[in-house]
């Protein structure tokens, strides 16, 4: 057999094997000179798409080996995928299968039982364990299902935030809020199931950092910082090392700190190298995370984030994605605090596609700032106020700002009973 060719028995392939420095933009490397989880490469098989994927083999190896048959074949893949994310900016989003008051209650119980199991993986992983990839598929497929039938009630339990269980929370909501937008982009179910669970991984890396680090309140010293940085390439490793794993949420996992511009970690990759899911996966993870009550900072407001992250667009965020993001929560995303016109106080339920200023609210404050019985109400209809006056809204606010909990309005059944007394009117 010649020394430069391998044939592999099992598949029929024929692999060439060629110099580093041989190398040419568009040949497809399909196995290296080492085991793959020795280098930092992504997939086990890639193409080679610019000089800089040239540079990285050449920094890792002395030779490598080709499938010249599949090359032209992957090189085409690849570019059907850098136009897919134009196309979704076209489509418009589903129709809404229910609402937020016939959903509630059976969301709540899918996100609780959907955030146990999030924790359960991570606790497994941080003590060593594996991540059983059936039982996340399945637990994404629910999540898909409730944001299908209501995405108002499944982001609105994105808001019932706790920061002493920030980290697998933050999984959960990204998972919950990539769904959303890929709904809003009315991406098929497939894609949805795929684009949920690249939210529910992207930081499972993170179950390897010391937890002194992960939940300092300070800022990180540069050694600290690298440490933090590395659960990036962590999270890689360790979904690659998983069976069954879907190879784009090992991606997302390894990319979601990259930027549009190259200045991100840990590759430096650009727009042109970042796949559409680790776009959308990266502009919900700063928007969850800027709107989280954290160790060392409070949680902003929706309008204060969206300022933050337009202000990001083309050189960190995907400027097409992210208006479609904002589009998809709305002037007044399900679960922000609003303050009325009138002063009273209202939790926002669901938003009004055709009039976004006019959501369904749940009336939960009076005008004094004090607690009245919850009252469900609907913006788009008309409906007045004690003083004869139409309800309006003056701002968000932060619930912080008068003593509201969303967690124990859940809890206590507050929700529930608005949702209640609206079915008896």
């Amino acid at each position: 057999m010649n020394q430069d060719n391998v044939f592999l028995k099992s598949t029929g392939i024929i692999l060439k094997q060629i110099d580093v420095e041989d190398l040419k933009v568009g040949m497809y490397v399909a196995k290296l000179d080492r085991p793959w989880l020795e280098s930092t490469f992504l997939f086990q098989g890639f193409v080679l798409k610019n000089q800089a994927d040239i540079n990285a083999v050449k920094q890792q190896c002395k030779f490598v080996f080709i499938d010249e048959l599949k090359q032209s074949r992957e090189a085409a893949g690849s570019e059907r995928k850098q136009t897919l994310p134009e196309q979704w900016i076209k489509n418009t989003p589903p129709k809404k299968l229910s609402t937020f008051e016939k959903e509630a209650e059976k969301t709540g119980r899918v996100y609780h039982q959907t955030s146990s199991l999030v924790k359960s993986f991570m606790d497994e992983v941080r003590l060593g364990g594996s991540i059983n990839v059936a039982l996340a598929e399945k637990t994404v497929a629910h999540c898909v299902d409730r944001v299908l039938q209501s995405p108002d009630a499944m982001m609105w339990m994105t808001q019932l935030k706790n920061r002493d269980l920030y980290t697998s929370q933050h999984s959960m909501n990204v998972a919950v809020l990539a769904i959303a937008l890929g709904r809003h982009l009315n991406l098929a179910v497939p894609d949805l199931n795929k684009l949920g669970l690249c939210g529910m991984m992207h930081d499972m890396g993170k179950m390897n950092i010391p937890l002194e680090i992960l939940n300092k309140p300070g800022k990180f010293t540069p050694e600290e910082l690298v440490i933090m940085r590395s659960h990036a390439e962590i999270g890689w490793k360790l979904l690659m090392s998983t069976s069954g794993m879907y190879p784009g949420a090992i991606d997302v996992a390894y990319s979601h700190h990259e930027k549009l511009d190259g200045t991100g970690y840990p590759r430096q990759l650009t727009a042109e190298q970042t796949t559409p899911f680790t776009k959308i996966v990266t502009i919900v993870d700063i928007y969850d995370a800027i709107t989280s009550d954290r160790v060392y900072q409070k949680g902003r407001t929706h309008l204060e984030a969206i300022n933050v992250m337009t202000k990001l667009c083309g050189t960190e965020l995907d400027s097409s994605l992210t208006y479609k993001f904002i589009e998809c929560m709305g002037i007044y995303p399900p679960g922000s605090v609003v303050e009325m016109t009138n002063g009273e106080v209202a939790i926002v339920a669901e938003v009004n596609q055709k009039q976004k200023i006019k959501p369904k609210i749940i009336l939960v404050l009076d005008e004094d700032k004090q607690e009245r019985p919850p009252r469900f109400l609907d913006l788009a209809k008309l409906d007045l106020d004690a003083t004869g006056k139409s309800y309006g809204i003056r701002k968000i606010v932060r619930p912080d700002d008068f003593g509201i909990d969303l967690n124990l309005y859940y809890e206590n059944g507050l929700i529930q009973t608005a949702i209640a007394a609206l079915a008896g009117e």
